[in-house]
């Protein structure tokens, strides 16, 4: 099957080479023969006419059908063979074959092409032979290098421009992709701002809300206890104002390093015991903890999750549970750690406690670490807060 090039800059290169071989050829053959006064010069020049106006509607020809490049070939031979053979057998038309080889390249597989140069070039030692005898042999090893430099370098031209195109295509992919990139960066770093507030505003909620939350408790009970108790009042004064001084700290270290509070950076067990210990102090409610003793190493940002989780529960059951005790649990199974923070309050109203920011920003913490938290209320009365995290190939084993 013959095969095309899609090379526009190839065929216009191959269109002025042909533009300027045939006058190049036609000029000084049809002079000739004027001179000589050829009863052929008048059939000549039509000759030349029908080849440079087939030459002209090549592409329409070579397109036409599947056998369109032969038929143009076949004709173009046909027509430079009737040339030669006309009077007084002008040699110079077998110039017009330089054209022919350069097109055949354009058109044809390396074989094909090969085939056609062969014929070209056959028909040229028969044309030089016939008139020249055995001495024309000499000049037909110049012509049939000129076909096959034609063809090549017809061969090299579409190639350099097939490989210009591609350059060029892919330029324009790449200033694409810039220009993609440049879109993404943009929104990775409005994500990255957006992220950032969430992370701020679960921060401060997790902190200094939770501290807000038992010291307003406490400020209601001691305004109950002032007229009867007025020492304890007192007592949980001073320690309304440690629970406002240690927010303000956190809320410093916030601002100042983004970072988690001291909290996250501890072992968990001494963590969590410092917090239910300052909740029970706070609150007068009785916390169960219960931390399991093969934890593996875990990560800092699983540990800050396990503790705000413990800390969103204990401030879910001092808003919500009116309940007398609590209970706070860490284990763990093969793959995964799990939190529980339960109590023996009223359970879940409706959706009450559900909906929180609080809620939804332990949500997405967790979810970040793949895994997952869930508040429901508990067979036996009262709400549990299950936060799971699963264990990684890294974090190890104790």
């Amino acid at each position: 099957m013959p095969e095309k090039s899609s090379s526009r800059f190839s065929l216009n290169m191959l269109n002025l080479a042909g533009y300027f071989i045939v006058p190049a050829v036609a000029i000084p053959m049809l002079w000739g023969m004027f001179q000589s006064n050829s009863p052929d010069r008048w059939l000549a020049s039509g000759l030349f006419a029908l080849f440079t106006v087939v030459f002209a509607l090549r592409e329409r020809i070579v397109g036409s059908r599947s056998w369109g490049p032969y038929l143009y070939t076949g004709l173009q031979t046909l027509i430079i063979v009737t040339l030669l053979a006309l009077s007084p057998h002008e040699l110079i038309a077998v110039v017009l074959f330089f054209v022919l080889s350069a097109e055949a390249t354009m058109m044809y597989s390396p074989r094909v092409t090969a085939a056609w140069i062969l014929l070209f070039t056959l028909i040229t030692l028969i044309a030089y032979v016939a008139v020249s005898g055995p001495a024309g042999l000499a000049a037909v090893p110049i012509y049939a290098a000129g076909y096959v430099f034609f063809a090549i370098f017809a061969q090299q031209t579409a190639k350099a421009e097939l490989a210009r195109a591609e350059s060029e295509r892919l330029l324009l992919e790449l200033q694409a992709a810039h220009r993609q990139l440049q879109d993404y960066a943009a929104q990775a770093e409005e994500l990255a701002v957006q992220q950032e507030r969430n992370r701020l505003a679960r921060e401060m909620h997790d902190t200094l809300g939770h501290r807000l939350t038992v010291s307003s408790v406490q400020l209601q009970a001691a305004q109950r206890l002032i007229p009867s108790a007025p020492e304890r009042a007192a007592q949980m004064v001073s320690t309304v104002q440690e629970q406002i001084s240690e927010g303000l700290r956190e809320l410093r270290r916030t601002v100042a390093t983004l970072r988690a509070p001291v909290e996250a950076d501890l072992a968990l067990a001494p963590a969590l015991k410092r917090l239910t210990s300052g909740f029970e102090e706070a609150t007068g409610m009785v916390v169960h903890l219960n931390v399991a003793h093969d934890l593996p190493e875990l990560f800092p940002s699983q540990r800050h999750a396990i503790y705000r989780g413990a800390q969103e529960g204990l401030t879910n059951i001092q808003k919500h549970a009116a309940a007398r005790e609590a209970w706070v649990e860490l284990t763990r199974s093969d793959d995964a750690v799990a939190l529980l923070v339960r109590d023996n309050g009223v359970g879940l109203v409706g959706n009450k406690g559900t909906a929180g920011f609080g809620l939804r920003g332990l949500r997405e913490r967790v979810a970040q670490l793949g895994g997952e938290a869930l508040l429901q209320s508990t067979p036996n009365g009262g709400a549990e807060l299950l936060l799971t995290l699963p264990l990684l190939p890294e974090n190890g084993h104790d």
